[in-house]
């Protein structure tokens, strides 16, 4: 079982939801602050009474060691100069 980050780490990844109004942007304005970044486009929906939106959020460093394993399993993999494209 694995424990929760603590208050002090931070989540590689987050998504803010909620409705769309100053609180929500104000939480985004946070969490950019606080060295995230914008992942994607934000999503919105109407739930009938209220546009409710979304927004993804991610470190960069998570994006930096993610595209360090790609380029680190790539370079391992055997290739003999045949395969399919």
């Amino acid at each position: 079982m694995s424990e929760a980050p603590g208050p002090e780490e931070k989540l590689s990844y987050r998504l803010v939801t909620g409705p769309d109004d100053r609180s929500f942007c104000e939480r985004i304005s946070t969490a950019l602050a606080e060295g995230y970044v914008l992942h994607g486009s934000p999503a919105a929906t109407f739930n009938g009474s209220s546009v409710i939106v979304a927004q993804a959020l991610i470190l960069p460093a998570a994006i930096a060691t993610a595209d360090a394993a790609v380029a680190t399993a790539v370079e391992d993999l055997d290739f003999d100069g045949e395969g399919h494209a």
